[in-house]
């Protein structure tokens, strides 16, 4: 059978999602596709809105045959890390191909600007070193790092250039039997704020349906496995998931650990322990803590990853430990269907990964960051409702 993956988030899936799901299948000519998606933290460092089982079932019913989980080690990261845990466990499930969604549609610049970045890799650290001790955050340095060795082909300014190349030169790094492929976005723009149409930003569905909850807006934007989804997890769960609510145990985590143990925090380099000292005391919600702390050398998405390693006490110990590795550790399948299984059983005895679905005895150390990472995603549930919620990882996975 041949697979497609897809390098996802679905926070939550919208009309915008199922038109990549549905032109990838096609233009791959895919038997099948594999969603490898983050799990209850994002890569843009947030919470998901709602968790990662019941995005899974969403996902699931509107036309994906297998989700797997981004381990959470590549999950909260810049877009290399990112990339290369996606790709890697594409690589491992036996995906042929990856499609990713671009502001042109073409994969040609992506493929160009990838092997002059490798015929001068050497040449392009040197320039990020450079801009970057003159202040500039990581993305506007990578930016002009590519201005210098002339790529012109593609603006790596768009989030989803900057992705879709990362995926470009994970596979070219690694030698990947893995074509990439890529789809034009259409009517909308990553960071659009507003609802214009049925297929809108994620961005702009988020904040319309934090903002009003379940509007009309919010309702064109989404299939009804989404909508369905978001109702069962409101009843499951009392609440929607947004930082400002998580501000109170991140202000805690700061104020009861010294600089030294903050300095451990993965993402907490620099020095930056002391503008974080010294501004959570000030602070009244994330938002204004995120203002004082940010400066053009840290952009608002760093500071947020940071926060999340932060909050889940995750160490640059921790972390390491995964990258110290070839490969990631292992798989973790979410949920599949019949289509699913029928690939994941001609598929497994090639898989040479340990494939974990349900958390159990025998895995427990080698998912112990991510299932730590899952139990503090739900500490702002009524405790009452909290431990069914986490025992919902025990009976992966969801089979439709």
């Amino acid at each position: 059978m041949n697979a497609c993956g897809l390098v996802v988030e679905y926070n939550p899936f919208h009309y915008g999602h199922l038109h990549h799901l549905t032109k990838s299948k096609e233009i791959a000519n895919a038997d099948c596709t594999i969603a490898v998606m983050s799990g209850n933290f994002l890569q843009r460092g947030e919470p998901a809105v709602i968790d990662k089982i019941h995005r899974t079932k969403a996902a699931l019913q509107a036309g994906a045959d297998i989700v797997l989980e981004i381990p959470y080690a590549y999950t909260v990261q810049h877009s290399n890390h990112f990339a290369t845990g996606a790709i890697h466990t594409l690589f491992e499930f036996g995906a042929s191909s990856v499609c990713f969604g671009s502001e042109s549609g073409d994969i040609h610049p992506f493929l160009n600007a990838s092997k002059k970045l490798a015929q001068h890799q050497t040449l392009y650290k040197a320039y990020i070193d450079h801009y970057l001790k003159q202040g500039m955050n990581f993305p506007s340095a990578s930016a002009k790092a590519c201005q210098e060795l002339q790529i012109h082909e593609l603006d790596v300014t768009k989030p989803n250039n900057i992705l879709g190349l990362s995926y470009v030169q994970a596979i070219r790094e690694h030698h990947y039997p893995i074509t990439p492929l890529t789809i034009k976005r259409i009517k909308n723009d990553y960071h659009d704020q507003t609802i214009a149409s049925p297929i809108a930003s994620a961005t702009s569905i988020r904040e319309e349906f934090l903002s009003n909850g379940m509007s009309s807006k919010v309702r064109n934007t989404m299939p009804d496995s989404t909508l369905q989804a978001l109702e069962t997890y409101l009843t499951n769960s009392s609440v929607y998931h947004e930082w400002e609510a998580y501000f109170p145990l991140l202000q805690y985590q700061i104020l009861a650990i010294s600089k030294t143990e903050l300095r451990k925090i993965h993402g907490v380099d620099e020095g930056l322990e002391n503008r974080i000292k010294r501004f959570t005391k000030q602070a009244v919600s994330f938002q204004h803590w995120i203002d004082l702390i940010k400066s053009k050398r840290y952009t608002i998405t760093r500071l947020q990853r940071m926060a999340v390693h932060i909050l889940t006490h995750t160490t640059k110990e921790e972390i390491n430990a995964f990258y110290t590795k070839s490969s990631v550790p292992y798989i973790r399948l979410l949920g599949l269907t019949e289509v699913g299984r029928s690939y994941f059983n001609k598929q497994k005895k090639k898989i040479e990964l340990p494939v974990y679905t349900s958390l159990n005895r025998k895995n427990k150390q080698a998912l112990a960051l991510d299932e730590k990472v899952s139990s503090i995603y739900y500490q702002i549930v009524p405790p009452h409702k909290r431990e069914a919620l986490r025992q919902a990882e025990f009976n992966l996975p969801l089979l439709l």
